[in-house]
């Protein structure tokens, strides 16, 4: 999972993964509201990806860097 705080630059990152890794299908971009929290404008958007192996984790790591991201197990 690919935490962003902005929606395009989620939307980005997910389409340049699905360009990169086709067959893994697209990632699905969802909001996440943290809980409790009263401002919706404070909602993360994530990128849910399944299927990367170790080896493509570090192409990940500096393209969701690029984009002021992280990554996340789960």
């Amino acid at each position: 999972m690919l935490v962003f705080g902005e929606r395009d630059d989620a939307e980005k990152v997910a389409e340049t993964l699905g360009e990169w890794f086709p067959e893994l299908g697209e990632p699905r971009v969802v909001r996440e509201t943290l809980a409790g929290e009263d401002d919706a404008e404070d909602a993360q958007w994530l990128v849910v990806v399944e299927g990367l192996d170790e080896s493509r984790l570090t192409k990940v790591d500096e393209l969701v860097e690029r984009y002021e991201g992280w990554r996340e197990s789960g």
